[in-house]
């Protein structure tokens, strides 16, 4: 066992987490957090995903938590949580407040054990079926120690957000192996006026509601929008414009869907939360209000890591308000030029499960078909109960 903890993992074997260990005492595990290791490719990922995890499809009548892991939302934009939480109570479900609701600590909810808190109390809760997410922020990853993976595991429940709560979401997903979903957050999304808050709805009732038969291939939605209004101010619809897809390399893949908010996954990669990338996986990334030169950074560190050399598809979301800096460049400009306008895999980008309106549901860590030249993404795999 001694010459296995010694062993060093190529970059072949695994990426994501710790793609060198040379024993537990340098990495800082105790026992209970040592990863199986393989001196082969057949490694597969950490503890805890080896076994999927499936929560129950959320009824009416049900209860859904709403908790705030980062942004004071509540506090900084009352109107629109108020009207995102109206809007969840008219489809018939019952809204359990987190206890931080209304609460804030200058530019987070409220500490990191205060939030760790509020999180576990919505897992611990018999009655919460479904635990959604007000909006992201930035501090999302300081929770990960602090959350009660093994109430999870004996109570699954639906795990919901988007953007900073990529975190979360990775990282219950690699503890437990319960699928996670990135979809729509309380405020951010429910808050937003019609019709793309109906949208956005109806997507997220296909998914965790009606728990939509797969193979299940996922719409594209006629029009989008990520036109800025303050939120506090808003009194009309955004306005939306045609949607296009872009289909930067042709091809079919199926694989395990792995990914989220690139910005966020950069704060737990290399950590024993970030689920490791596979070979085979298609890879999901979306970011929000981010300027060219961040994302050549960001998309520059995957390939650094060696994720393009293992995926076998990779899945783009539209960047909200992406600026270009003066370049007039694009992102799938700056991924051409990163991987040395030789992309050997299928490429979709322009998906709609991202920061704009209306936004898709997605389920983390199940199968799924790219298929870039038809421009379609299908769920291939069972992802509630």
């Amino acid at each position: 066992m001694a010459q296995q903890a010694e062993h060093v993992l190529g970059k072949d074997e695994v990426i994501g987490s710790n793609p060198i260990i040379s024993s537990k005492k340098n990495i800082g595990f105790n026992d209970s957090d040592v990863l199986f290791l393989y001196q082969n490719k057949n490694y597969k990922c950490q503890k805890g995903c080896e076994n999927m995890i499936l929560a129950k499809a959320l009824k009416k009548g049900d209860t859904i938590g709403l908790f705030s892991p980062s942004s004071p939302v509540s506090c900084s934009c009352p109107n629109r949580y108020k009207r995102g939480k109206e809007f969840l109570e008219k489809k018939g479900f019952k809204i359990k407040e987190g206890n931080l609701t209304g609460k804030k600590d200058f530019y987070r909810s409220g500490s990191i054990k205060e939030r760790a808190q509020e999180l576990n109390e919505l897992i611990r809760d018999d009655s919460v079926r479904c635990i959604m997410s007000t909006i992201g922020g930035m501090n999302s990853n300081s929770l990960l120690p602090f959350i009660d993976y093994d109430a999870l595991k004996k109570d699954p429940k639906i795990i919901i957000g988007y953007s900073d709560v990529t975190a979360l979401l990775l990282g219950i997903y690699e503890k437990t192996g319960l699928v996670t979903f990135y979809g729509p957050a309380c405020a951010a999304s429910f808050g937003e006026f019609p019709p793309f808050s109906e949208e956005t709805y109806s997507y997220f009732e296909s998914i965790v509601t009606n728990n939509a038969a797969v193979p299940f291939t996922l719409p594209t939605p006629k029009e989008w929008t990520d036109e800025f209004i303050d939120w506090e101010h808003q009194e009309r619809s955004k306005k939306g414009q045609a949607n296009r897809l872009i289909t930067l390399k042709e091809g079919t893949a199926e694989g395990r869907l792995i990914g989220g908010n690139l910005n966020t996954i950069s704060g737990i990669f290399g950590t024993s939360y970030m689920p490791v990338i596979n070979k085979g996986d298609i890879l999901f990334i979306e970011d929000s209000l981010k300027d060219i030169a961040t994302e050549e950074r960001s998309l520059s560190h995957l390939k650094l890591s060696g994720a393009f050399e293992k995926i076998s598809g990779l899945l783009l979301g539209k960047h909200e308000c992406f600026d270009d800096l003066a370049s007039n460049r694009t992102q799938e400009d700056v991924l051409k030029e990163v991987l040395e306008y030789d992309i050997k895999f299928p490429v979709l980008s322009g998906f709609d499960c991202c920061h704009t309106h209306p936004m898709l549901t997605i389920p983390i860590g199940v199968k799924m078909r790219l298929d870039s030249s038809k421009q379609q993404v299908t769920v291939l795999e069972r992802f509630l109960k």
